[in-house]
């Protein structure tokens, strides 16, 4: 039998399963008599703090997004994706499912993130499919209709968006969370979502679907990410509101609200906090994007989820309050 590659011998890889050992200078964990699911890091990770925006090439451990163990069905077979925040994180690991899926796969992401999305473009091909990298800033409704104009120049149509990316800084108090960091976080995370959902809206056909990215502190509220918990929330009644307003023109609006995963965002915001993330749900460490990008395409898939709209669904790794 070939012996599985270490982490560091390719990007997005797991370790073999073990019950306990170290990785990266991560803890690396695995469910007792469950081999396949291989061992992920836990914390404590190594301590770590990026600029923003954070790159997940720079990230120790790297993040895990090539699912080795998911098996594809054609379930996007001939059709498009627009995703943003796609070239890192959990956007990386959908547009890397839906590419093995059958779908053609267009990347939003700010240009400081190129090296970034040219890896996820890289998967992309691998999977057989094609990539359209659009750098640019979701807070300009301008340059969202122009991505999405893109795309369909390029690609012929538009069936799926993913409204994925988004800003996050931690403040221990109101006091220190300034009207700048306010607009900054809701033009991003809402702002960004409406301007993209409203360019897209001309193209989509019936059938289509809009999967938005929640959160549990849209559920819970987050004492240090006032701003951040309050635009979650925000996006959960924009995915119930918006799927009321379009259910008689076909489209499906759905929302993945996960908990703690590993991602950029943790090393450019949270820094030496960063080493505990994900340590205090139930399994004791943060889902991979791999972990949560399945979700993607049940929500993508008609063969899936056809009946499904104005849905919420949760992933907590064992954190049932909030579920």
């Amino acid at each position: 039998m070939a012996k599985r590659k270490q982490p560091g011998e390719m990007a997005g890889e797991r370790p073999s399963a073990s019950r306990r050992r170290k990785n990266a200078g991560a803890t690396v964990v695995a469910f007792p008599g469950s081999e396949q699911m291989g061992a992920r890091p836990a914390p404590p990770f190594p301590e770590q703090q990026q600029e923003k925006p954070g790159l997940e090439s720079r990230m120790r451990p790297r993040p895990q997004y090539l699912a080795p163990e998911y098996r594809a069905a054609g379930k996007l077979e001939g059709r498009t994706a627009l995703i943003t925040g796609g070239d890192s994180g959990i956007g990386r690991a959908v547009a890397v499912l839906f590419a093995r899926e059958g779908a053609d796969v267009a990347i939003v992401y700010t240009p400081p993130e190129q090296a970034d999305a040219e890896e996820t473009e890289r998967a992309v091909a691998a999977a057989g499919r094609r990539a359209l990298l659009l750098p640019g800033d979701v807070k300009d409704f301008e340059f969202c209709r122009r991505a999405v104009t893109r795309t369909v120049r390029e690609f012929g149509r538009l069936d799926i968006l993913v409204n994925n990316a988004a800003f996050q800084e931690h403040q221990p108090d109101l006091e220190r969370l300034s009207e700048e960091q306010w607009d900054e976080t809701f033009r991003t995370n809402i702002y960004g979502y409406f301007h993209m959902a409203k360019a897209a809206l001309p193209h989509l056909p019936r059938g289509a679907a809009i999967i938005n990215t929640g959160s549990i502190t849209g559920l819970e509220g987050s004492a240090r990410l006032l701003d951040y918990a309050a635009t979650k929330g925000a996006i959960h009644a924009f995915t119930k509101s918006l799927a009321q307003n379009l259910v008689e023109r076909g489209i499906r609006v759905n929302c993945v609200a996960p908990g703690p995963v590993w991602t950029p965002l943790q090393p450019q915001d949270a820094g030496a906090e960063a080493a505990r993330h994900g340590a205090e749900v139930p399994v004791k460490r943060p889902a991979q994007p791999e972990e949560i990008a399945p979700a993607y395409v049940f929500f993508a898939s008609r063969a899936d989820s056809s009946y499904i709209t104005g849905e919420i669904i949760t992933l907590l790794g064992g954190e049932t309050l909030a579920a």
